[in-house]
């Protein structure tokens, strides 16, 4: 089992910048993709920003630009930098990993709540 704990989500004006952090309970290189998701309000949940199994990243093309996916291999966490923030951008921000051992493995964190106000 996989534990993802996320922390960083808040209020925020149009234009801001806020950081998301997601800390896993296991070491991060045995997760082959790790990322941020995000739910709007009546919207499906969608990939912001990722690091593939190959090690590149992978973003929305609302986001490019804009928000920054990085690591902390030695802390097991990934970090979602997001900048210039939009309206559009208020949702909840979760934190996924998956894990590829003869069958896949979904994890999620509880989620953040990232409000950007105008």
């Amino acid at each position: 089992q996989v534990q993802l704990v996320e922390s960083g989500g808040g209020l925020v004006q149009t234009g801001g910048s806020l950081r998301l952090s997601c800390a896993a309970s296991i070491n991060i290189f045995s997760i082959n993709t790790m990322g941020w998701y995000r739910q709007a309000p009546g919207k499906q949940r969608e990939l912001v920003a990722a690091f593939t199994s190959g090690g590149s990243t992978n973003y929305a093309d609302s986001v490019k630009g804009r928000f920054t996916i990085s690591r902390d291999n030695a802390k097991n966490t990934v970090y979602l930098q997001m900048s210039s923030l939009k309206t559009e951008d208020t949702a909840v921000y979760y934190c996924n990993a998956e894990i590829v051992r003869f069958r896949r493995y979904d994890y999620w964190g509880q989620g953040t709540q990232v409000t950007v106000s105008s």
